[in-house]
């Protein structure tokens, strides 16, 4: 074979490009480089593996190895890739042994991105971030040693962090640093092992990019489940002797057996720090609507990489699961003849705090909406999921946030406890089409007392925006 495709990074972004690659054209070499064992795995169910909702760590598996393999794919685990250079076509490439040179006709950078402590010493142990498997593998063992759990059959696991965890007391105490998507889901799998939890936010609200009324109705829930919060709050630093035994903050010394920081990440981006590959504001590579890169031949996806916003048309990091596979598919069959745009990124996301769901997509924020060239409206309702007089339903509140002057839906939020969550997908389609509030008002969506009422939430809270809007 010719004309290698070279692939850094074995995970959804990466492993996407690679496999459409191979079956758009079989003849094509595709190498994979992958720095660690790990390869093709569910980040975003690791919360659900720690709670126990989910048997094996090898469910969080998309494709093993071997599944790799039978695609006709050159999967490289533990080997990195060390530098590019771009004027050559070649990547430098260090494994346990060696360090070589690899050539390649098209290069794809899927790195990925990290998770970051600031200026935390977590040098103990009782310490994670829930950004890897060995990761999440250790933390179940922890919780669950008393049952004598013993560690995953699987070839990439750090067996050597297992033994440690297993041969520990369980813990009965967490800090959980960070209020985003991680601390809050997080919450929810150490209340299923009964630990005593509490909660540090920085801020004075949980989930801020979900807006106002979400991240009020999820501290709710927490308090109600019997989560400690401490919000407006900042861990200063943490104290132990080998092991963490305390978080340190404002509100002084709490004693805590573990602690999980969830404060964010930041995208993997040291590779092209020495070439002219181009970054964005973000710091995320700044990619082209196809995924290209400043330079010919190379690209990027997934959680490095920048994309276009859908309401504002601008680069934008929004490192989510959707997102990178996506765009990988798209530069795979790019790369195979057939151009394709990775897409627009809307942020669209949703979270499960113990029993209520939360989504949010696009615009929510006005600053973020102003800085953008809008002239920011919001409104909030609260309407019930489903026909008041059949059981189950329960009350969901949806904020919209539109432009004054064109009426265009800018974003929205969902919140509530009856199959909230999935009602945001009407709310990214509806940006996706650059609607206007009358337009998205008169959505023929679908009524049946066991789903929604007559008038879905979502239509409620666009009548009553637009109502607003028309008064100005």
């Amino acid at each position: 074979m010719a004309d290698p495709f070279v692939v850094v990074g074995g995970d959804a972004a990466g492993l996407s490009a690679a496999s459409k690659l191979k079956r758009e054209d079989s003849d094509r070499e595709v190498i994979v480089f992958e720095q660690g064992n790990w390869v093709s795995y569910a980040h975003c169910g690791m919360p659900y593996y720690v709670k126990g909702d989910v048997g094996s760590l090898t469910d969080l598996l998309s494709l093993s190895p071997d599944d790799i393999d039978d695609r006709g794919i050159d999967l490289r685990r533990q080997h990195e890739v060390i530098a590019v250079e771009p004027a050559d076509k070649t990547v430098l490439v260090q494994n346990e042994t060696d360090r070589f040179e690899q050539s390649y006709d098209d290069l794809l950078i899927a790195t990925g991105a990290h998770a970051v402590s600031a200026s935390i010493d977590t040098g103990y142990s009782g310490v994670f971030t829930m950004h890897s498997m060995d990761a999440a593998a250790a933390l179940r063992t922890y919780l669950t040693s008393a049952d004598g759990v013993r560690p995953p059959d699987n070839d990439s696991v750090d067996t050597d962090r297992l033994e440690q965890y297993a041969s520990m007391n369980p813990p009965e105490s967490v800090a959980i640093v960070g209020g985003g998507y991680v601390g809050i889901e997080m919450a929810e799998a150490f209340g299923a092992h009964d630990l005593d939890i509490h909660l540090f936010q920085r801020s004075d609200r949980l989930l801020r990019p979900f807006g106002e009324a979400v991240g009020e109705q999820v501290a709710a829930t927490l308090r109600e489940n019997d989560v400690t919060l401490h919000l407006g709050t900042e861990v200063d630093e943490l104290i132990g002797d080998g092991h963490v035994e305390a978080v340190a903050s404002d509100d002084g010394q709490i004693a805590v057996d573990l602690v999980l920081i969830g404060i964010g990440i930041r995208p993997n981006t040291e590779l092209i720090a020495e070439t002219d590959i181009a970054r964005g504001e973000s710091g995320a590579i700044a990619t082209d609507e196809y995924g290209r890169t400043n330079r010919e031949h190379v690209y990027a996806a997934g959680d490095c990489a920048e994309m276009r916003h859908t309401v504002t048309g601008a680069p934008e990091w929004v490192p989510l699961g959707l997102t990178a596979n996506r765009a990988g598919r798209a530069v795979g069959q790019t790369v195979a003849g057939k151009p394709t745009p990775v897409g627009s990124v809307a942020g669209t996301a949703v979270v499960k705090a113990f029993e209520l769901e939360c989504g949010r997509t696009g615009l929510i924020d006005h600053e973020r909406a102003t800085d953008a060239g809008f002239d920011p409206v919001s409104d909030t309702i609260t309407a019930s999921s489903r026909s008041g007089y059949y059981p189950g339903g329960s009350e969901t509140t949806v904020t919209l946030t539109a432009d004054r002057e064109t009426n265009r839906l800018l974003g929205g939020s969902i919140v509530g406890a009856d199959r909230a969550a999935i009602r945001i997908d009407t709310l990214a389609t509806a940006l996706d089409c650059a609607m206007t509030l009358p337009e998205l008002e008169r959505l023929d969506l679908a009524y049946a007392p066991p789903f929604s009422p007559v008038w879905d939430p979502i239509l409620v809270a666009a009548k009553v925006l637009n109502g607003t809007l028309s008064e100005f």
